[in-house]
């Protein structure tokens, strides 16, 4: 065939060949939602009959960027953010599409260089980026992904996923009451921004749930030390704090390293892990795994996550379909801070 005689291969003649949606055939591709076998063999054949490739400009000549995502966070230097990072550059450059970590700005300014520089999507995994914000650039065109740090429940038109923060926060507290920890202090995440945690944050909320429920105080809030700008100020607050309640007996740390941050304050006061005091972080990293004890940590589902955010926001950036909202468990992984050996 000549190049004059030339015609691209398009998702809706993939479509139109196996008798199905241009959705189905998304669907299909992506691999991220159920398609029934008859229709999933019958797009795979067109697929491979009429030689169908992505087009890669398309996007680029509608004036949006070309293949472009921006994964806006609280923190771009954790391991947590740098992993999950990682497990998504991995998804979409298979896909064709280049990521960017962004740090949360949480200006006007921010969010309209985000709209202007047309990105094709954006995912977001934040405490303290406002829903404000999100809406403008949903308004705006842009598909969004929303990790469920807190509650998005009021956000609507956008992908979520639930990645069990609150679910794996409830088990936390269920597990040190079962080791008989009943005076359970929650430590939260220092920040110079003045971004702390409240009920709609899923890992505080779990806490406050579960803590209720087990009957192990009538006021969770009170057993939270939080408005921390530093390392330093944690370790102080935690001093002070048992010095207060010398009968706790178990910490439950935001993320890891709060929690060794709590551990090593508690330690040069003399109280020993875990005899005196359980620890438990969240995130499962390797500062919690190295430590001294190591830390029980909650796991997250980092790779199921990052892979399904690329593939819910490619789904929506080529179907312009908000996609169901998906759940990914997560795993207590218990160690030295909470093994008493007896």
């Amino acid at each position: 065939m000549t190049q004059a005689g030339f015609k691209k291969i398009t998702r809706r003649d993939v479509a139109r060949e196996a008798g199905v949606t241009e959705t189905i055939v998304s669907y299909v591709l992506n691999n991220n939602r159920y398609v029934n076998a008859d229709k999933r063999k019958r797009v795979l054949a067109a697929v491979e009959k009429l030689g169908y490739k992505p087009n890669t400009a398309a996007r680029a000549l509608k004036g949006k960027s070309l293949n472009h995502i921006v994964f806006i966070a609280d923190q771009i230097v954790t391991e947590h953010f740098s992993l999950l990072l990682s497990e998504m550059d991995k998804r979409a450059y298979d896909l064709g599409y280049m990521i960017s970590l962004c740090q949360n700005r949480n200006t006007e300014d921010f969010v309209n260089s985000i709209i202007s520089r047309q990105f094709d999507g954006v995912i977001i995994s934040s405490i303290s980026f406002s829903k404000g914000y999100i809406r403008q650039l949903i308004k705006a065109g842009i598909p969004v992904v929303l990790i469920e740090n807190r509650d998005y429940s009021d956000v609507e038109n956008a992908g979520k996923i639930n990645n069990g923060l609150y679910e794996g926060a409830r088990e936390v507290v269920k597990y040190l009451a079962s080791i008989g920890r009943k005076e359970i202090v929650y430590i939260d995440r220092f920040s110079q921004n003045g971004h702390f945690s409240d009920m709609s944050d899923m890992r505080y909320r779990g806490y406050v749930h579960e803590m209720t429920a087990e009957g192990l105080a009538e006021a969770p809030e009170k057993r939270v030390i939080s408005g921390c700008g530093s390392p330093e100020d944690i370790a102080e607050r935690v001093r002070a704090y048992l010095m207060e309640h010398p009968k706790t007996d178990a910490i439950f740390g935001r993320n890891d390293r709060v929690a060794c941050v709590a551990m090593q304050a508690a330690q040069k006061m003399g109280r020993c892990v875990p005899e005196d005091l359980a620890v438990v972080g969240f995130d499962n990293s390797l500062l919690g795994q190295y430590s001294t004890p190591s830390i029980s940590s909650v796991e997250i589902r980092r790779d199921l996550i990052a892979a399904d955010a690329i593939d819910m926001l490619q789904s929506m950036i080529e179907s312009k379909i908000i996609p169901e909202k998906s759940a990914y468990p997560t795993r207590l992984i218990r160690r030295e801070s909470t093994n008493v050996h007896r």
